[in-house]
This record gives structure tokens, C-alpha cells and sequence, in this order.
């Protein structure tokens, strides 16, 4: 009697103690950081991780360092040699898969970066209300998966932004914003038919525009 009493309190106090870690490590958290080379503090958001077990160890690290974004990607697994240009796809709830050239750091083969898709891609974030589904083709031809929630990264993200004298599109940027980028990347999402149809369609207005 009495060992079954020491178990139920001991079943208790795991019960009472462990969702608490758990619940902080699945959400987005915002601190800030000292870089170790030239002691120079920085900001970044960090994604929780996927459910691991559905879904491969990958983490999204928003940065704003010497007033600049960055967007990283932290995984477990290989994804390519240092300094290496990587792919990695991304969907928003149940917008159409974007896909974004990344490059993993000189001094790793498991983490990767984007400045120049940065600000694109934490705009699209901002924009989603349930889970950013992301993959990643490695080195050696495999692919990893995680599924990010989005509930709480709003005010982390913004944290961010405004370390770098940003801030996050309005409705009407949303709608209005649209440049060579972006163009780009669609672009590069039609079959080579396709593409050739809107090149002749901007051909003509170029034409009717001069």
C-alpha cells in the first residue's frame, strides 16, 4: 500500500512538472545574443521545433545583426557541404510551395542562411495563421520535412523587424507589394511553355509602354 502511494505521488509530480518545458520549447522565442568574434549583440527569433515524430529536427532562426535580416535554418542532419548552395521549399498554410536558394554557413554542413530572401520570407510568415511546411534537399539527395507552427510567431518576429528599423507588411502592402522577385520566382515556377507566353506578353507591353 504504502509503495503504491510513493508511486502515485511520484506519477504526480512528473505529471505537475514536465509540460512545462515542453510548452516553452514549442513556441517562437525572441532573445537577444553577443557575437563571440567581435562582441557585438544581435537579435533573433527562434521557431519551435516540428513534432519529431512526424517530422525531421529543423528550426527557422529569424536574425537582424548589423541592422540587416537574415533568415537561418538549424537541422539535425547533413543538408551540404560548407558554403554550399542548398534548396528549400516552403508553403504557407495552404498557399502555393515557394522555393528559395539557401547557403549553409562556411564552418557547417547542418545550418543555412538567406539574406536576400530574408525579408520575403518573414513577410509570408507573417501572412500565415496556421503552420509553415518546410523541406529541404541534402547532399546526398534526401529530404527533410517539419511542419512549423505559426500561432505565436507574430510578436517575436516584429521584435525582430524592429531591432532592424523594419515593420510588418500592412494589409494594403500585402496586396500592392510586388517586384522582380517575386516576379522571378513565379516565373520560375511555369513550365517553359508558360514562360514563353508571358515573355511575349511583356514583350508587347514594353513595346506599347515605350
Amino acid at each position: 500500500m504504502q509503495r503504491n502511494r510513493y508511486f502515485s505521488t511520484y506519477t504526480l509530480m512528473l505529471l505537475f512538472c514536465s509540460p512545462f518545458p515542453a510548452l516553452a520549447a514549442n513556441t517562437w522565442r525572441y532573445h537577444q545574443e553577443s557575437d563571440r568574434l567581435n562582441n557585438q549583440a544581435y537579435s533573433v527569433t527562434l521557431s519551435p521545433m516540428p513534432r519529431r515524430d512526424l517530422y525531421d529536427g529543423l528550426k527557422l532562426e529569424i536574425v537582424c545583426r548589423d541592422n540587416a535580416l537574415q533568415v537561418a535554418i538549424d537541422a539535425d542532419s547533413l543538408i551540404a557541404s560548407q558554403g554550399s548552395k542548398f534548396e528549400l521549399e516552403y508553403q504557407i498554410d495552404k498557399q502555393a510551395p515557394v522555393t528559395i536558394q539557401m547557403r549553409t554557413f562556411p564552418d557547417s554542413k547542418r545550418r543555412g542562411y538567406t539574406n536576400d530572401e530574408a525579408k520575403h520570407l518573414i513577410d509570408a510568415i507573417l501572412t500565415g495563421q496556421d503552420a509553415i511546411f518546410i523541406r529541404v534537399k541534402t547532399m546526398i539527395r534526401e529530404v527533410l520535412s517539419g511542419s512549423i507552427p505559426l500561432q505565436d510567431a507574430a510578436k517575436p518576429i516584429q521584435q525582430v523587424l524592429s531591432d532592424c528599423g523594419m515593420s510588418a507588411p500592412t494589409n494594403a502592402d500585402k496586396a500592392s507589394a510586388y517586384n522582380l522577385t517575386d516576379f522571378e520566382r513565379e516565373f520560375n515556377q511555369l513550365t517553359p511553355a508558360q514562360q514563353q507566353q508571358v515573355l511575349g506578353q511583356l514583350k508587347k507591353i514594353i513595346k506599347d509602354v515605350k
